[in-house]
């Protein structure tokens, strides 16, 4: 089972320190500027294989409160935001992967 309350940043850590990374901490920028509106909710769609995992895993990494991300994110886009740090790891954070939560659920009536 997975860590499901305040995830740290470790998936997102793996995902920057690797070869393949592009920068899409500016996402953030635009979640932050719609947190206490009426376009709170954001719906992240995407085609299969185009990012949806280490975009959820970068927004858990920012606004978790259940880990300490200032060095993971100090060198990318979003740290030029004026907004930066008001929202850094200041939320309680609920991390769900459906299609983890759905497969499991499966093997368990089996």
């Amino acid at each position: 089972m997975g860590i499901y309350l305040n995830p740290g940043n470790a998936a997102f850590s793996e995902a920057v320190h690797s070869q393949i990374y592009v920068d899409k901490t500016e996402l953030i920028s635009y979640t932050n500027n719609v947190l206490a509106t009426n376009q709170k909710n954001i719906c992240v769609s995407r085609p299969r294989r185009f990012g949806k995992s280490i975009t959820a895993n970068m927004l858990a990494a920012y606004y978790s409160k259940g880990c300490q991300s200032d060095t993971l994110f100090k060198d990318r886009k979003i740290s030029c935001s004026k907004d930066y740090k008001k929202y850094l790891n200041t939320y309680t954070t609920i991390f769900l992967n459906i299609q983890e939560f759905l497969s499991r659920s499966s093997n368990v009536e089996e």
